[in-house]
C-alpha cells in the first residue's frame, strides 16, 4: 500500500491503514486541508469537484464533497468528468478552487486528489506546501450547523467545454465533416468513454469504432497510453479501414494517436503536429519540458517562432508559457496546452485541432508523421545505493561536459548539436533517470549508455 503526499496533491492506493494508503481518513484530512487553504487565501466558499471513472471514484467523491460542505464550502459536483473540464469550470463558476479525483495513468487501485487554484490551474509548489502543513497540523475549523455548505450537480460542464472548443477559430468543423473520417478510439473504460464520442459527434465524425468506452473503471489494460499498452486498438486498425486511432488516459489530459496502418504516430509527436498546425496559422512561441523531443523546437523555429524548455511538470510548463507568451505548449507525453482555451493539458482540444490539421493537410497519418523531423528518445534509469550523493554526481557530470550547452533548471540537460541527454534525480528513491534523444535509435541508446558509464565512473572514484 502507498500514500504519496506531494505539492500537487495526495495520491495513494485504496485500502489499508490510515496514513499508509489513501483511506477514507486520509481523503477527509486532505480535502479539509485544501478547503481550509481555499477559504483562508481566497475567501471564496465554492469549490468544483469532478472525477474519472475508476472504481473508488464514487466513494472518494462522496467523502470529499461532504468534507467540503462540513467546512461551509459550497460544492459544484461535475460527477464523471475530465481533468480539463474541471479546470475550465473553476473560472466559469468564479470558484475558489477545484479538486479532480483521478490518479491519471496509474492502475485502478490508485486514486488521488489533484488540486486547482481559482484560475483552474494546478497549485504551485509553495501553495502545495501550505496545504500539506494544514493537513499535518489538522488545523481545520468546521462550520456550525446553520452554515454548512450547499451541494449541487452540474451535468452540463462537459457540453460547455465541447462548445468552447467548437468556437475556437482554428477548429474547422466543416473541414473535418467533409473528410468523413473513420476513427477507432480506446478510452480505457473511463471518462473518455463519455467525452470522446460526444466530441467526435460534435465535430461531424460519424464512423467511430469504440473500444473500452464503458466508464465503469475496469481498465482493460495498463491505462498509460504507451505503445506497449495499445496492442488491441493497433490490431483493430491494422485489420480494418480506419483513417486514425485516438487513445486517451483515464482523466483525458493525454492524447496518443495511431496511424492508419496500426503503427504509432508517437506520443512525443502529438504536441509537434498540433503545434505545427497552430504555427501555420499564427506566428508565436512554444514551450515543452526538458525531456520532450527536439522536433518541437525544429518546427517552431522553421515557422519563425522561438522555443523554450521548462522544468518537468505541468505547472512549470504553464508558468514558462505565460512568461514567454507561448501560443501553444505542453509535454511530450501527449499533453496539449492551448492557452486560447485554457492553461491545462487537454486531450479534447488536442483532438479537435489535430483532426482539423489532418483534414486540411490532405495527408494520411503516416505521410503527416513522415513530414516531421524524426527523433528517437531512449529512456533509462540508473539505481544507486542510498549513500551516494546524487546531487554531487550531477554536479560532476556538469563539470565533465562543461564545454557543451547545459540547462540546470531541472536536473542536468546536456546538448550535443541535435542530440541531448537529460539527467533527473527521483524525489522518492536513489535513482537518476536518463533520457537521451538522437536522429537514430542506436545513437540515442549509445549516448545514454555513455552517460551511464560516466556516472558509474564518478561513483567508483568516490568509493
Amino acid at each position: 500500500m502507498a500514500l504519496i503526499k506531494s505539492i500537487s496533491g495526495i495520491r495513494g492506493t485504496i485500502g489499508g491503514q490510515a496514513g499508509e494508503a489513501l483511506t477514507p481518513v486520509d481523503v477527509v484530512k486532505f480535502a479539509a486541508a485544501f478547503g481550509t487553504w481555499v477559504l483562508q487565501t481566497t475567501g471564496n466558499n465554492t469549490i468544483i469537484v469532478g472525477r474519472d471513472a475508476r472504481l473508488s471514484g464514487d466513494m472518494v467523491n462522496k467523502l470529499v464533497c461532504a468534507t467540503l460542505q462540513g467546512l461551509g464550502i459550497n460544492v459544484v459536483d461535475l460527477g464523471l468528468s475530465t481533468t480539463p473540464t474541471v479546470e475550465m469550470a473553476v473560472p466559469d463558476y468564479k470558484a475558489g478552487g477545484g479538486i479532480i479525483l483521478t490518479a491519471s495513468h496509474n492502475p485502478k487501485q490508485w486514486n488521488a486528489l489533484k488540486l486547482l487554484n481559482q484560475k483552474g490551474e494546478f497549485i504551485s509548489d509553495a501553495e502545495g506546501k501550505l496545504v500539506l502543513e494544514l493537513a499535518d497540523k489538522e488545523a481545520f475549523e468546521f462550520a456550525q450547523v446553520n452554515d454548512l455548505g450547499k451541494y449541487q450537480r452540474d451535468d452540463e460542464a462537459l457540453q460547455k467545454h465541447i462548445d468552447a472548443i467548437l468556437a475556437l477559430p482554428l477548429v474547422d468543423v466543416q473541414a473535418i465533416k467533409e473528410k468523413d473520417f473513420s476513427v477507432a478510439i480506446d478510452c480505457v473504460n473511463s471518462s473518455g468513454g463519455i467525452a470522446i464520442p460526444m466530441l467526435l459527434e460534435a465535430l461531424g465524425v460519424n464512423k467511430v469504432e469504440k473500444l473500452f468506452c464503458e466508464p465503469d473503471g475496469n481498465f482493460p489494460h495498463n491505462p498509460e497510453p504507451l505503445p506497449e499498452n495499445l496492442r488491441e486498438i493497433s490490431r483493430v486498425i491494422e485489420k480494418g479501414k480506419f483513417d486514425l486511432g485516438i487513445v486517451v488516459d483515464p482523466d483525458v489530459d493525454r492524447l496518443a494517436l495511431i496511424n492508419e496502418d496500426g503503427s504509432m504516430f508517437g506520443e512525443e509527436y502529438t504536441l509537434v503536429a498540433v503545434s505545427d498546425y497552430v504555427l501555420q496559422n499564427q506566428m508565436g512561441n512554444t514551450v515543452s519540458n526538458l525531456s520532450s523531443t527536439r522536433a518541437l523546437r525544429d518546427v517552431t523555429e522553421k515557422a519563425g517562432g522561438s522555443y523554450y524548455a521548462a522544468a518537468v511538470g505541468e505547472v512549470n510548463v504553464v508558468n514558462m508559457m505565460k512568461a514567454e507568451n507561448a501560443i501553444i505548449g505542453g509535454e511530450g507525453n501527449g499533453g496539449i496546452i492551448y492557452p486560447e482555451l485554457h492553461y491545462g493539458r487537454d486531450a479534447l482540444v488536442g483532438i479537435a485541432l489535430f483532426l482539423t490539421h489532418l483534414a486540411k493537410s490532405g495527408m494520411s497519418m503516416t505521410r503527416l508523421r513522415a513530414s516531421y523531423p524524426n527523433y528517437y528518445i531512449s529512456k533509462n534509469k540508473i539505481e544507486l545505493t542510498p549513500e551516494v550523493d546524487v546531487d554531487q554526481v550531477l554536479i560532476q557530470m556538469q563539470e565533465r561536459y562543461a564545454k557543451q550547452p547545459i540547462n540546470t533548471i531541472d536536473g542536468v540537460k546536456i546538448e550535443f548539436d541535435k542530440e541531448w541527454v537529460h539527467l533527473r534525480k527521483s524525489n522518492t528513491e536513489p535513482i537518476i533517470r536518463i533520457y537521451a534523444e538522437s536522429e537514430s535509435n542506436a545513437t540515442a541508446e549509445h549516448l545514454a549508455n555513455k552517460i551511464i558509464a560516466d556516472i558509474k565512473e564518478i561513483i567508483s572514484t568516490k568509493a
